[in-house]
């Protein structure tokens, strides 16, 4: 039949509804389905003189399609050879009644047409295997038309029209396509004639399951981004997203000579397999982002393949990872299409990734996921091969995907001690191979996951010695992480400042190797003195404070650890930490910090520790009354007092009188017993230089002394501020 503009739908839509009234006396099916096409081809005609679609949906067409379709369908949940062509005319006309249609798209809802559709792919599904199989299931050229239709239909009923597209969502339609379209077409399957059963090898098979997953996907991606909060798939259908990154992993075949030989059949085929990869790793990433179920049971699978009905999901996307590869027959695509095929499989690859690390982000996983990495089996054996294999490639061969998703998947699994200390001691020890991976050259990105598993391991106080002898703190002075051209990335620079602070924190030997680069090197070159030149060009409050901790914890290890004090190496690192810059960077950090008591704290500890030293006293001394900077000066108001102006602290002297005051009741007593002691270095005698800075000092803070003197509120603190005033008598 052709499309004719001048058809009069109306009065074959009323003789369908005659044929409908008449089905209990004759079964006229072949009539029914002559009529059926004669009003889906009008129906196909829009923009004429006549809206013959708006006027039939207001009728009681919708319902009459409802009907004839379950009746068509009586006895069967799948229609026979004789009845295959009237259900496809009738689902031809639902469909294109209901084409940019949003009225008729609510009349056949309520009439329940889409339902009844569903039902029929339903059906469908259920022959098909409850697995994703590698050839596709045999289905008739008849039903094959009939399915897609039926997908044809669910797509017009339901494409930007939400209260269809919510039912479908409640009724599992996208699941049911998903199970349907990975049975029709598996992705690849085309490349395997030989494994393929006869009925399956023709070129106008290939177009139809070709055009179904085209069709299926359009419409689940309209229900994903429906807007609804209903979720679409679940744990159960893992197997069926992730069967189709298997078509990708080599080796490969060759296309059939039937295909190959017709261009425009290949490269259809060949761009319908990459839209799906697509699909599924978006859904793949988001799964793994949003459910939990999801996360959980892909971690499962990795020991137990029974959780996937004998699928290894997880397997397979860390395979499609490592070994995922372009096909040697794209090179048929024209060099816009490879460079674009390429390009999506690229971004497939990176979206993938991204779910393996939420995946191993899953507080719940972590357990499910370690394994005896010794049997170079399991999730975290994988990991620790890429990144050992990586770590030793040509740099010209080296895969940056595979070292950000080991490091960035093992970072998040050594959360707790007892992995963390595994991972460093042999026989897997992969304290080398991370030193080795940040040379100066390495991607940015790299570095982040490198210096994020590194910021994980050493929070564990016994992997740090390991860490030290790895040679990580030399790395990271080498590595230009802390360097000017690294500023753009913020995050990686606070990360490795977060590992140096870690490693430093008593441990003397960290300590000196931050302070002291190995061989010839000066001091400038340091892994200190990067951090401090970083501290001072940084507008980010959080890295000028965790940079300046770093020295405080220096400072902290390498005077009080117990040890021979007059050791060379030790006596020239302290020589190098006594200078202005270090006194001014710790007053800094205590200017910055009165909402932060515990910055303070540590502040104040290490200017006292500075201050124990002849040299130190001094630069202390004018480090506490140097004006502070503008990007450090916090914006809290003194509290007016007989000796402190109202207004912002300007110096560091004026944020210890704050703490000192404890207006606000913030500062713990130990904190304020810390100052004191403090102050009683610094009003010690010191050169006649520093006689004005010295009486400055005293006479803000004599007022605060007295006040917590005359308290009761903690006895210690009171006799460490009699302590000050009784030295400065």
């Amino acid at each position: 039949m052709t499309d004719s503009p001048t058809l009069d739908c109306p009065k074959t839509a009323g003789k369908l509804g005659d044929l409908l009234a008449s089905l209990p006396v004759t079964s006229n099916w072949k009539e029914i389905e002559s009529t059926a096409q004669e009003l889906a081809n009008g129906l196909r005609v829009r923009g004429g003189p006549v809206d013959h679609h708006t006027a039939l949906g207001k009728t009681l067409l919708p319902q009459t399609l409802t009907h004839l379709l379950k009746a068509a369908l009586e006895g069967s949940r799948v229609p026979d050879d004789d009845r295959s062509g009237v259900v496809l005319e009738l689902l031809r006309v639902g469909a294109n009644l209901c084409m940019d249609h949003n009225d008729n798209r609510g009349y056949l809802l309520e009439a329940g047409f889409p339902q009844t559709t569903l039902s029929l792919l339903e059906a469908y599904a259920d022959i098909v295997p409850a697995v994703p199989q590698t050839n596709p299931v045999v289905f008739s050229i008849k039903d094959l038309k009939v399915i897609k239709t039926a997908i044809g239909e669910l797509l017009n009923a339901s494409l930007g029209y939400e209260p269809v597209q919510s039912r479908l969502i409640s009724l599992e339609a996208a699941v049911t396509m998903l199970r349907l379209t990975t049975s029709i077409y598996p992705v690849g399957s085309w490349v395997r004639p030989d494994d393929t059963p006869p009925p399956a090898q023709s070129s106008e098979t290939w177009s139809l399951r070709r055009s179904i997953t085209e069709w299926s996907w359009r419409a689940i991606s309209g229900l994903k981004d429906s807007g609804t909060q209903q979720q679409l798939f679940g744990p159960d259908s893992l197997p069926f997203l992730v069967s189709p990154l298997r078509a990708f992993i080599p080796p490969f075949s060759t296309p059939p000579e039937f295909i190959s030989s017709d261009s425009t059949l290949l490269k259809s085929l060949m761009g319908t397999d990459v839209d799906v990869l697509e699909e599924v790793c978006e859904l793949l990433e988001s799964l793994s982002l949003d459910v939990e179920d999801v996360r959980l049971s892909l971690a499962r699978g990795i020991k137990h393949p029974d959780e996937h009905t004998g699928q290894r999901c997880l397997e397979s996307m860390l395979q499609f990872v490592a070994s995922g590869n372009y096909p040697p027959f794209w090179n048929d695509a024209t060099a816009a299409e490879l460079t674009q095929w390429k390009k999506t499989m690229d971004l497939c690859k990176a979206a993938v990734i991204r779910a393996i690390v939420e995946i191993a982000g899953e507080e719940k996983n972590i357990e499910a996921l370690w394994d005896v990495v010794e049997s170079n089996s399991g999730f975290v054996a994988t990991m620790v091969s890429w990144l050992r294999e990586q770590s030793n490639a040509a740099p010209s061969e080296t895969r940056d995907d595979l070292l950000i998703c080991s490091t960035l998947s093992l970072a998040n699994l050594v959360r707790r001690e007892i992995h963390s200390v595994k991972l460093l001691k042999p026989p897997i020890a992969i304290g080398p191979a991370l030193a080795s991976l940040l040379g100066p050259e390495t991607d940015i990105k790299v570095k982040h996951g490198v210096v994020g598993l590194l910021k994980h391991l050493a929070q564990a106080p016994t992997n740090r010695p390991v860490l030290g002898q790895a040679g990580i703190i030399q790395s990271l002075a080498t590595s230009q992480i802390y360097g000017e051209k690294a500023d753009i990335a913020e995050i990686v620079q606070i990360s490795a400042i977060g590992v140096a602070k870690h490693m430093c924190t008593n441990n003397v030997e960290n300590s000196i190797a931050l302070i002291l680069p190995r061989g010839p090197c000066e001091p400038s070159q340091s892994g200190l003195h990067q951090i401090l030149a970083l501290v001072r060009r940084s507008d980010s409050v959080a890295v000028k404070s965790e940079g300046t901790r770093v020295l405080v914890n220096v400072i902290k290890s390498i005077c009080s650890a117990s040890g021979d004090i007059l050791d060379p190496t030790r006596q020239t690192a302290l020589q190098v930490l006594t200078n202005s810059d270090c006194a001014m960077a710790l007053a800094q950090l205590l200017g910055r910090s009165t909402k932060y008591p515990i910055l303070v704290n540590e502040a104040t500890v290490a200017l006292l520790l500075l201050a124990l030293r002849p040299t130190g006293l001094p630069l202390v001394v004018d480090a506490l009354v140097a004006q502070l900077p503008l990007e450090v000066t916090p914006s809290m108001t003194i509290p007016p007092s007989a000796s402190s102006p109202v207004g912002t602290p300007s110096t560091a002297l004026d944020v210890a009188v704050i703490a000192l005051r404890n207006d606000e009741n913030r500062f713990p007593a130990e904190v304020r017993a810390n100052l004191c002691a403090l102050l009683a270095e610094v009003g010690k005698s010191v050169d006649t230089e520093r006689v004005r800075e010295r009486a400055k000092i005293k006479e803000e803070t004599r007022g605060p002394l007295e006040t917590i003197v005359s308290s009761s509120e903690s006895m210690s603190l009171s006799a460490a501020a009699r302590k000050v005033l009784d030295e400065w008598v």
